[in-house]
């Protein structure tokens, strides 16, 4: 049985992608086009991962971290940023701030799927 994983998105065809490929899986893809409605999804119906750009235009992703983590349902949640921050130690950034991991975009749809498996629990 697929994982139901949270992508919070603000590009429409990166979100569109991303949903798409995670279905095609067998997995239940939840879309939020920003922060405030990925916290308000989240909550309302914990995922098993969470996929979170960081640059959005209400709260940036670092902001929906720390929201997320005062969540008591949400503790053990895995939150990845899906990034376009890609410059040399932004990814030591995403994960010294609290991220579980890091992707960078553009994604790769032949291995996205696979990177993001390996994030869930077992």
């Amino acid at each position: 049985m697929g994982a139901r994983i949270l992508v919070v998105e603000d590009n429409p065809t990166n979100l569109e992608l991303m949903t798409y490929l995670l279905k095609a899986f067998g997995h239940t893809a939840i879309a939020a086009r920003n922060g405030t409605e990925g916290i308000t999804l989240a909550t309302d119906q914990p995922p098993d991962l969470i996929l979170c750009d960081i640059h959005l235009p209400d709260i940036n992703g670092f902001e929906i971290l720390t929201r997320l983590r005062t969540i008591d349902a949400l503790k053990g949640v895995p939150v990845v940023a899906v990034t376009a921050s890609a410059m040399a130690g932004d990814r030591e950034d995403v994960l010294a701030r609290g991220f579980d991991g890091y992707m960078s975009k553009p994604i790769v749809p032949e291995t996205f799927v696979g990177d993001v498996e390996r994030f869930l629990k077992k």
